[in-house]
């Protein structure tokens, strides 16, 4: 009886809990109504099967439970019950699995004025691409991923000619209009899935898959990963912009071209001499940083993050949160360099000053900071050295007390939560390993061995 019991309140309670549960589908952005209709007959179908077997069940605890000098019937068949059984769970099955078909039937019949997006896929982020003004894609391929092109493209193609390019995991779309996402990966599975859109599709190496949709709403969507993709793939976000068209086309009229990005001028070392004069304040004349004025190595860092990093200050990506004094004063100084052309000659110079060694401030366990480094090494490098492919920057031979504020401000959430700096929220994330200040120094007292 006391069993009978647990399974009678098992099912009241959870037919209480699935219709009073505030966790549901979140509000639908797209023309995917299918998708929850197909939802709702699975869980109707699925719910009915629980509850029946289940209070089938208590009824037989109940009513064939033991009696003295009562015997067991033996009936080893019964055909009539078998069909029964089989029928109903055919229908069933058939049920729940046929209007999935329906919904696939329209999920590969893309509309044919879609407008084209491609979305690539990477350890552990998202860039996109689009075609240009003739409305066609230019040829791409792996063996030509670079550092300087990172999507492969032809250089001889002309269709890839006008191709705009967005190297950011912030894609946006036009609202009411079909939009077909061709996906690409450029190493391991990923998966590209908006909640509110309800249709999601793998990205698989070496294939070229799509999914289409037409949004419904404006607004700003999470973008994530939903294939586990390697010890970063809670970190791997993004953000789907829904807007009208107006606001689409001026955004992507601002998207450089392939063809804008071949002929960008590199940085002009010398003239960016005269113009770091004003960093070199407070980062040294020979970028060896000064811990005084707040002022960290620059010397020797990718000329890639520096760059991000002084358009990150410029954009309002950092430096924005109350509690980081040093970053607002940062803002300040970077506002000296007036366009983007000043911070490539900038960073040019940089580029040009002595990586010297410089001393060692914070002291702590190295053998613990060695294992806890072991997670780190996944994009930074088991030398520390950095990863550009993985947006990791150098941080062996770095100013030590500058890696300790920036971790620590990851982890109180002072840096890292502008919606828009994604690889600063994936440290963010990645921060919270570390435990207390404790952990923090024994890192960084082996990355100073590196």
């Amino acid at each position: 009886m006391p069993l009978a019991v647990v399974l009678i309140l098992l099912v009241i309670g959870s037919l209480v809990f699935h219709i009073l549960s505030p966790w549901f589908f979140t509000e639908l952005a797209s023309n995917w109504s299918m998708v929850d209709v197909t939802m709702n007959i699975t869980f109707y179908v699925t719910g009915f099967v629980f509850v029946t077997v289940n209070l089938f069940l208590a009824y037989c605890v109940i009513k064939f439970r033991h009696k003295k000098g009562a015997r067991a019937a033996y009936e080893p068949e019964n055909k009539r019950l078998e069909l029964w059984l089989t029928g109903i769970t055919a229908a069933g099955v058939a049920l729940m699995l046929t209007p999935g078909l329906f919904v696939w039937g329209k999920f590969v019949d893309v509309p044919a004025d879609a407008h084209i997006v491609e979305a690539v896929g990477q350890q552990w982020h998202w860039t996109f691409r689009y075609p240009g003004r003739d409305g066609k894609m230019g040829e791409v391929d792996a063996e030509r991923i670079t550092m300087e092109n990172p999507f492969g493209m032809d250089p001889e193609d002309p269709n890839g000619q006008d191709d705009i390019l967005v190297y950011s995991p912030e894609v946006h779309i036009p609202v009411d209009r079909p939009v077909k996402f061709q996906l690409r990966s450029k190493d391991v599975l990923h998966d590209f899935a908006v909640a509110e859109f309800r249709v999601k599709m793998d990205l698989v190496p070496g294939m070229n898959t799509f999914m289409w949709l037409t949004p419904t709403r404006i607004d700003r969507f999470d973008l994530l990963c939903e294939e586990l993709c390697g010890i970063g793939h809670h970190t791997m976000r993004g953000a789907v912009v829904v807007e009208d068209q107006a606001d689409f086309d001026t955004w992507l009229a601002k998207q450089p071209t392939f063809r804008e990005l071949n002929a960008k001028p590199a940085g002009n070392a010398t003239v960016g001499a005269a113009q770091y004069a004003v960093c070199a304040a407070c980062h040294g004349s020979e970028g060896e940083g000064n811990a005084t004025m707040n002022g960290p190595k620059l010397a020797g860092q990718g000329d890639w993050y520096l760059k991000r990093q002084i358009m990150s200050y410029k954009n309002g990506l950092r430096g924005a949160h109350e509690d980081d004094v040093i970053g607002r004063a940062m803002v300040g100084m970077v506002a000296t360099l007036a366009n983007e052309a000043a911070v490539d000659n900038v960073v040019a110079h940089i580029g040009t000053l002595p990586d010297n060694e410089i001393a060692a401030t914070i002291d702590g366990d190295v053998g613990h900071g060695k294992k806890l480094y072991a997670v780190c090494a996944y994009c930074h490098g088991g030398d520390g050295m950095g990863r550009q492919a993985l947006n990791a920057p150098r941080i062996a031979g770095s100013s030590d007390w500058y890696l300790a504020r920036q971790l620590q401000y990851f982890r109180d959430g002072v840096r890292g939560t502008h919606p828009q700096d994604f690889y600063g929220f994936q440290m963010g994330l990645m921060g919270q390993s570390l435990r207390d200040e404790q952990s923090v120094n024994d890192i960084i007292a082996y990355i100073n061995t590196l």
